[in-house]
């Protein structure tokens, strides 16, 4: 069934992702797309009934006003101009009167709509997947194989920068207990002697995701047939890597990272969805509520929360401390609690002391943060004797860390990753 559809034209207001919402909580489908869509780009949507115009200055460049294209004026549909954000007074008249939309989003919609622009745009092709086992590509990998089968390969590339006993959790998962067709890459070395004395965290950003690029184009060449790049993007990452009216905030190796010289095309199911609603499309595919809820994990992995140039002994204290804290809210019973926790160490070193001795070692820090939308955070209130036990567990166990610090930044002014 084809969803209706408003489109939000991004005139340069903060308030676009929140529109969009609104709109989809009424039970009607949005989608956020420029000031400049061509007549070609408008008639490639699915079922548009109406326009939101949410003008604002523009923050890509320097407060200049941008204006809607001809092809979006001249459409002949009903426009609601605004620079706040409607109330749902305002809305529900506009989309239900005047646009005459049905309040047919839900994730059964949804996911029987994306199935069937997959396999319109696959054909009998095959399509690889970037597979990190995190829920973004688990959730594309469920919706895949319900499309097109086994015309899709998953390649799982251990990068080494994956957290403890992960790459063997993903392998057990995918390859053995869902019977996904799954090619496993060791490609450890290959990253980190490629990020080796890269500080900048938007050079490694791009780094990873042009290695990973190259991965797969060497993983397809051993394959017949393969045209296309799956990946789990999603709506957040697509405004953080920067859009026409608001500047880059970090850019996502699935988006900033993408080399000029890209030989698939892309398949990208998730990418007009906010994280809340990626994980109740993969309850609505049938996936196990332990995947859809795991800990949300970035492309670029340990890579970005171990700032600064990366070292392998410093990536191994990271790895190791993670681990530590991840046990130790389980144990706490805040796992499904608290939506991400984990630890960032940076390239700087403090004296302690150890076994009576001068020990001049990194700093561990711990973030734990709640969100919906991934756009905004709060900061998760941690009980002093749970943040005790993990500071004295991780300065017992892991070598080179003598002290723990908490963040207590909210998003904004910080980002939930520290890079």
């Amino acid at each position: 069934m084809q969803q209706n559809m408003i489109v939000i034209i991004d005139l340069g207001s903060e308030n676009t992702t929140r529109i969009a919402r609104d709109i989809r909580a009424l039970g009607v489908y949005s989608e956020i797309h420029p000031h400049d869509l061509t007549a070609e780009q408008l008639a490639a949507l699915p079922n548009v009934r109406g326009f939101v115009f949410a003008k604002g200055p523009n923050r890509a460049y320097e407060g200049q006003i941008v204006e809607p294209s001809a092809a979006l004026t001249d459409a002949g549909l009903p426009i609601l101009t605004t620079e706040e954000v409607p109330t749902t007074e305002e809305l529900k008249p506009f989309i239900f009167e005047t646009c005459r939309a049905e309040a047919n989003w839900n994730m059964e919609n949804f996911i029987s709509d994306q199935v069937e622009l997959i396999r319109r745009q696959v054909g009998d092709r095959k399509v690889l997947l970037a597979l990190s086992g995190g829920v973004d590509s688990s959730v594309v990998a469920a919706m895949l194989i319900r499309a097109i089968g086994k015309q899709l390969t998953c390649v799982h590339v251990n990068h080494g920068l994956l957290r403890k006993g992960e790459p063997e959790q993903v392998v057990n998962v995918f390859g053995k207990e869902l019977g996904a067709n799954l090619v496993y890459v060791d490609a450890t070395d290959r990253f980190l002697d490629k990020l080796a004395d890269v500080a900048d965290p938007e050079q490694k950003r791009k780094i990873i995701g042009a290695e990973f690029i190259r991965v797969f184009e060497e993983e397809a060449r051993k394959l017949d047939g393969i045209a296309f790049l799956g990946q789990g993007t999603i709506y957040p990452d697509i405004i953080e890597s920067g859009t026409k009216t608001a500047k880059c905030v970090k850019s996502h190796h699935n988006v900033g990272g993408l080399p000029e010289d890209l030989q698939f095309e892309l398949v990208e199911p998730l990418k007009m969805l906010f994280k809340d609603e990626v994980r109740a499309c993969g309850v609505a595919l049938g996936l196990p509520e332990a995947m859809v809820y795991r800990q949300p994990f970035p492309g670029p992995g340990l890579g970005v929360r171990c700032l600064g140039a990366i070292t392998r002994d410093r990536l191994e204290a990271l790895r190791d401390s993670d681990a530590i804290l991840r046990e130790e809210f389980d144990k706490a019973g805040l796992r499904g609690k608290v939506w991400q926790y984990f630890t960032a160490i940076p390239d700087i070193r403090s004296v302690g002391v150890r076994d009576g001795a001068r020990a001049f070692e990194w700093p561990c820090i711990i973030r734990a943060v709640n969100t919906v939308d991934a756009m905004t955070a709060t900061v998760e209130r941690l009980p002093w004797e749970l943040m005790e036990q993990i500071c004295d567990r991780i300065t017992r166990e892991v070598p080179g860390i003598n002290r723990v610090l908490v963040d207590i930044t909210p998003k904004p002014t910080g980002t939930i990753e520290w890079e």
